[in-house]
């Protein structure tokens, strides 16, 4: 009898090991659930994209601001945003799976979490391979792995299609301007910079540390770029001013300038490593055609 109780609690350890979910997050730190996830604190607005994505969006029991994508997601109860949590309405919201952003929930409040002891997923997708990755993973955790494979792929087969359209054409030289004041840019170590070469441009501060460089005009004259790029509450439109750019209009023999290409994308599809990434890069494609153009015949 005591061996039968016994064999009987071994293979229910063996179930419950084996019904286990673990993935890795992009930390490089293993995340292990006992069973899907059923409540979930979003501490990003790209995650909550991403959480949407894997079929998981009714899930998510709390959000950050600006977490406004898709529309359902407006409607979250809001647990702060990313410099300050409210740590007290997460823990009565009784999560069983909270999802960060590395870099931009304050390092204070992250060591607070992780001594709640609920399980914590890291999300910071660095490349464009990354998003597709971490849609499926946050699938796994949410047991909803065939919706999250659907989106992630049809995500993928827009960056392949991108990429086989423009990647070969000329290429063409871009500065992305991050902000004004300071005068701020990307370089190599990060997605938007993958989303340039996608397009057959070339990011003039690819080489720049750290991954946001301050830098000067005087950089920007010297690399002279023949496209700039910046972030925009909407889409350009061709009779729509951009303040944010009008400083280089101070230096009409800008390449960028004396040629029109001073471009705008919606912010939210090109700052956010999420599905709608894809729109944003074939916005930019098709400046960066519209830039081709332009050249003297």
């Amino acid at each position: 009898m005591m061996l039968r109780c016994a064999m009987g609690l071994l293979i229910g350890v063996f179930m419950t090991q084996a019904h286990a979910i673990t993935v890795t997050d992009d930390s490089g730190a293993s995340v292990t659930l006992a069973k899907p996830a059923e409540r979930v604190v979003s501490l990003a607005p790209h995650v909550t994209e991403l959480l949407f994505a894997a079929g998981g969006g009714a899930r998510i029991v709390g959000a950050v601001t600006y977490s406004d994508y898709p529309k359902e997601a407006q409607a979250i109860p809001r647990v702060g945003d990313n410099k300050a949590l409210d740590l007290e309405r997460i823990v009565a919201l009784h999560p069983d799976l909270i999802v960060v952003w590395r870099h931009g929930n304050a390092a204070r409040q992250m060591d607070r979490l992780e001594a709640l002891g609920v399980p914590i997923y890291f999300s910071e997708p660095k490349h464009l391979d990354d998003i597709a990755a971490s849609i499926n993973k946050l699938g796994a955790l949410l047991g909803t792995q065939t919706s999250a494979r659907t989106n992630a792929d049809a995500f993928t087969r827009d960056i392949a299609r991108l990429r086989a359209r423009y990647s070969q054409k000329p290429p063409v030289t871009v500065f992305y301007q991050v902000w004004d004041d300071p005068l701020m840019t990307l370089n190599r170590d990060n997605v938007f910079d993958e989303v340039i070469g996608l397009c057959g441009g070339v990011n003039v501060f690819a080489a720049e540390k750290p991954r946001v460089p301050t830098i000067s005009p005087e950089a920007v004259l010297a690399a002279n770029p023949e496209a700039i790029v910046t972030a925009t509450p909407g889409a350009t439109k061709p009779d729509r001013a951009l303040p944010a750019l009008d400083r280089w209009k101070r230096w009409p023999s800008l390449t960028a300038v004396s040629r029109g290409n001073l471009f705008g994308i919606d912010g939210d599809l090109i700052n956010r490593p999420t599905p709608r990434l894809a729109a944003g890069a074939a916005e930019l494609c098709r400046d960066l055609d519209a830039a081709r153009e332009r050249r003297p015949k």
